[in-house]
């Protein structure tokens, strides 16, 4: 977790493409690793010097984690990297999955509509291409995000309840604890790709049970499904 007064390292970050998303994620890895410590400024040159990429990957990079929770504004143009601790994120991981787990509930009580189940599909077919090659590129990353985020966020729309997409918006500013808040160690992607490959079979069956109307079995697995990026890496040997 990020903690003040670790010193920041700079020069060994990964390098990651020029993909906002997949900038997003590796920013991500620093702050947890604390690499950018709690209370540091980031600017956008140093951290696309260090990362090797153009300055507008860090720039959106910056806005998407600034509305995570992980930055913070400081004066008029400044971001710092927020404070935050394990039982922090682990409570606000907890609440989504409480909260995702009701929206299923839900909407397999009321039933899938076509469009939605069309599109959970889609979303399924988008993860099997992501891991139809047998292992992970960094450059998988970002589609697996998005798919991941369409996922999560076809399910909490399809409720069409305001109430539970609001609650979700404003628990997703904490940090990590939106359903996109992905950290994907790209030292160990062999690894990751299990992790990932455990994550498309918990969507495979969520949409199964949905498919079922089975109401508490899919509030059950979105409850755990919440809890692949703290608890499942320890599985396939991976920092949790």
């Amino acid at each position: 977790m990020s903690q003040p007064g670790r010193p920041v390292t700079t020069a060994a970050a990964p390098t990651a493409p020029p993909d906002s998303v997949s900038v997003v994620a590796t920013l991500r890895k620093l702050i947890i690793d604390g690499r950018y410590a709690a209370g540091t400024r980031l600017a956008e040159i140093p951290v696309a010097e260090a990362l090797g990429v153009s300055r507008t990957p860090v720039r959106l990079a910056f806005r998407t984690l600034e509305q995570e929770g992980l930055l913070e504004k400081t004066g008029k143009r400044g971001l710092l990297v927020r404070a935050f601790s394990e039982a922090d994120v682990l409570c606000a991981v907890e609440v989504r999955g409480a909260l995702e787990g009701l929206a299923a509930r839900r909407l397999a009580e009321r039933g899938l509509d076509e469009a939605v189940r069309a599109r959970l599909l889609e979303c399924l077919a988008a993860g099997d291409a992501v891991l139809a090659k047998g292992h992970l590129v960094e450059d998988d990353i970002g589609p697996w995000s998005r798919l991941n985020a369409a996922f999560h966020q076809t399910i909490v729309d399809a409720t069409g309840s305001r109430v539970i997409g609001e609650a979700i918006a404003r628990n997703n500013h904490l940090p990590f604890a939106s359903s996109d808040s992905i950290v994907i160690d790209t030292g160990a992607l062999e690894k990751e790709y299990e992790k990932l490959r455990l994550a498309q079979l918990h969507h495979r069956l969520v949409v199964e049970a949905l498919e079922g109307r089975e109401s508490a079995r899919v509030e059950a697995l979105m409850r755990e499904h919440a809890h692949i990026g703290t608890r499942y890496g320890r599985l396939f040997g991976l920092e949790p």
